[in-house]
């Protein structure tokens, strides 16, 4: 479940993110009566991305194991930028409407900056049970028996190190490959971690 809400709000937030962006760009040229067919035409299907875009943001905000100062900038950017896109395109405000899309783009381009940081520096030093509680307890728990969205038991698989390290690097099924997000030795500290301390326990 956890791994479809993520892909749930990700196309959420490309949605929201797109019809903010036609709006905006229809307000600038001054196309008045090309915006208001857009809004009349779009108005249900903004309500549900937008509600989408909330519920799905909170549910896997309240997964997270601690909400990091990038994570409360983004949420912040976000609430603000609504209001100011109501009322920015209501009264047809262009500076308002456009520091409303700016604000969206800067909290998107905050979580990226976040998941990049933790990816090539934050984490780096960290244990394999650090990494785990930040990436893995999601769906596998913090004692490796959750199962969410098909996880595997941890503290039954009859995995050796190397099939571990494999599936961590590589994904399988509905989980996800983090040889991107993690360096061989991240990934193989997790694998010692789930070995040690998970793996028959």
């Amino acid at each position: 479940m956890a791994t479809g809400m993520l892909h749930s709000h990700t196309l959420f937030v490309v949605l929201f993110t797109l019809i903010y962006l036609i709006k905006t760009i229809l307000l600038l040229s001054d196309k008045d009566d090309l915006l208001e067919k857009f809004k009349k035409k779009t108005k249900v299907i903004e309500m549900i991305v937008s509600f989408g875009f909330l519920a799905t943001g909170i549910y896997l905000m309240a997964r997270l194991p601690e909400i990091n100062m990038f994570l409360i900038i983004k949420i912040v950017l976000v609430l603000a930028s609504i209001p100011l896109a109501v009322i920015g395109y209501k009264k047809k405000n262009k500076v308002l409407a456009t520091f409303s899309f700016f604000l969206i783009i800067v909290a998107f381009g905050l979580a990226r900056k976040s998941k990049e940081a933790k990816a090539h520096g934050t984490t780096i030093a960290v244990s394999g049970k650090e990494i785990f509680e930040e990436k893995c307890t999601l769906c596998h728990g913090s004692n490796g028996k959750l199962g969410m969205s098909g996880a595997k038991d941890l503290s039954v698989t009859a995995l050796d190190h190397q099939n571990i390290v494999t599936i961590i690097s590589e994904g399988k099924n509905t989980m996800a490959s983090y040889k991107a997000l993690l360096s061989p030795e991240q990934i193989d500290a997790v694998a010692n971690y789930i070995e040690s301390d998970l793996k028959g326990k």
